[in-house]
C-alpha cells in the first residue's frame, strides 16, 4: 500500500527534519564567520558536523525514496523503486566517505592550530627566565583536551632549582590562560639543538626530539 509508504516517509522527514534543524543551528554557532566547509575542516568536534551532515544524508535519502515510489505508482514500473534505492545508497556511501575523511586526522591524533600553538609560545616567551621558546608540539586528545610539549632554552645563569620553579611558574601560567592544555611537558633545549633535531626528523617525517 503505497500510503503506508508515504505517511512512513512523512513522519521519518519530520523526526529526521526536527534533528537537522537543532544541528544547523548548532554548527551555525560553533562555525562562527568561517565557511561551511573550512569550519568542517577546521574543527575539533566532529560531532556536531556529522550530526547534521549524517541528517542532511538522511532527509535526501527521503527525498529520493519519496520520488522512487511515486514514479514506480504513477508509471507502473517497480524497478524505479529499485533505482531510488540504489541513489540512497550512493548518498549515504558518499556521505560516510566525507566524514571518514574529515575526521580521520583527529582519529589518528591531530596537532592543534598555528594560532594556539603561538599563544603558548607568546605566554612562555614572556617568563623573565627564558631566553628562547623554540618551538611546541601539540596533540589533540578531545575537542578541547591538548596535549603540548614544549622546547625552551633557558637563561645561561640559572641554576637547577631557579629552573624547575620556572617550570611550575610556566605551568601555572598556560594553564591559567589556557584551559585546553591538559598536559604540559617542557624540555629544557638550546635553540641550536632544536633546529638541528627539527632539521633532521622533519627529513624523515618524524617530529622533533
Amino acid at each position: 500500500n503505497a500510503k503506508v509508504n508515504y505517511a512512513v516517509l512523512g513522519l521519518s522527514f519530520l523526526f529526521e527534519g526536527t534533528s537537522w534543524l537543532v544541528a544547523l543551528k548548532e554548527f551555525r554557532h560553533q562555525k562562527g564567520s568561517h565557511g561551511w566547509l573550512e569550519a568542517v575542516q577546521l574543527s575539533k568536534d566532529p560531532s556536531v558536523y556529522t550530526v547534521l551532515f549524517e541528517d542532511s544524508a538522511a532527509l535526501l535519502g527521503l527525498v529520493v525514496a519519496f520520488a522512487g515510489i511515486l514514479a514506480a505508482e504513477r508509471l507502473d514500473m517497480p524497478k524505479l523503486d529499485g533505482a531510488a534505492s540504489i541513489g540512497i545508497a550512493l548518498i549515504l556511501g558518499a556521505t560516510a566517505m566525507f566524514l571518514a575523511r574529515e575526521s580521520k586526522s583527529l582519529l589518528l591524533g591531530e596537532p592543534a592550530s598555528p594560532e594556539v600553538q603561538t599563544k603558548v609560545l607568546d605566554i612562555v616567551q614572556r617568563d623573565p627566565a627564558v631566553q628562547r621558546a623554540n618551538g611546541a608540539l601539540t596533540l589533540h586528545m578531545g575537542p578541547q583536551e591538548i596535549v603540548a610539549a614544549l622546547s625552551i632554552e633557558f637563561e645561561d645563569h640559572l641554576s637547577a632549582p631557579e629552573i624547575e620553579t620556572c617550570v611550575e611558574r610556566l605551568e601555572k601560567q598556560l594553564k591559567a590562560e589556557m584551559p585546553e592544555l591538559t598536559r604540559l611537558f617542557i624540555k629544557p633545549q638550546t635553540t641550536g639543538t632544536w633546529k638541528r633535531r627539527s632539521k633532521a626528523l622533519a627529513a624523515s617525517g618524524g617530529e622533533p626530539a
